[in-house]
């Protein structure tokens, strides 16, 4: 079996390889709230364009007056915070993915399953908890970012830039967030197939501990 070859070839493995993916899908998560996260930005005074402000995202507006301007800052400034918590939470999540399946690796690399085969069994009921909870997590993250956007701040930000022709600033999920929510489904149905291959290996380490001869 795979288990008690030597450590590169655990890489060659069903489970390294669905591992792998784990970590891809961990960094995606992690990119996308990132993005979802954004700057605090807003628009920027900028004494030398005389009434032109400068908004970070992309690039120098013109057509705020100057109560306007700073009303458009203000806005951006507290969507920014009302999306942070959310945004900083998802890659706390998407950090803790990550480091998952990289100490999974790690430990089957130095082989420890093959000596403690009962670990396989532990990281299965691991997978699944995982799983499990990333339904309810992913509905926190989307509840709470459709919070956002029902907000009267994003409303009124929406009002303000849609008033001057400026696009973009819909109070709706974007392609990041949205994202984010479909690599979580992602990494819930990797985490099961995970879970489904440490009992399948749990069961070969345990077959072959009965054939010691054959080792």
């Amino acid at each position: 079996g795979s288990l008690e070859r030597r450590h590169c070839l655990y890489l060659h493995t069903g489970r390294a390889f669905c591992q792998m993916v784990e970590v891809l899908l961990a960094v995606l998560i992690l990119v996308c709230s990132s993005v979802s996260c954004g700057s605090a930005g807003g628009y920027t005074g900028l004494p030398a364009l005389g009434g032109i402000y400068y908004y970070q995202y992309g690039g120098a507006y013109s057509g705020f007056g100057g109560a306007e301007g700073e009303r458009a800052q203000q806005l951006d400034q507290r969507f920014y915070l009302l999306k942070l918590p959310i945004a900083r939470a998802a890659m706390v999540v998407g950090g803790c993915l990550l480091v998952f399946p990289c100490v999974l690796i790690l430990v089957s690399v130095l082989q420890v399953p093959w000596h403690f085969p009962a670990w396989l069994l532990i990281e299965c009921t691991l997978y699944v908890v995982i799983a499990v909870s990333t339904v309810p997590a992913l509905y926190y993250f989307l509840h709470s970012l459709l919070s956002v956007y029902n907000s009267s701040v994003c409303k009124e930000r929406e009002q303000l830039y849609q008033s001057k022709g400026y696009q973009g600033f819909w109070c709706s999920l974007h392609g990041a967030e949205i994202a984010a929510g479909l690599l979580g489904c992602m990494a819930a149905m990797a985490y099961l197939l995970s879970a489904g291959l440490a009992v399948r290996d749990y069961r070969t380490v345990h077959e072959q501990k009965q054939k010691p001869l054959q080792l």
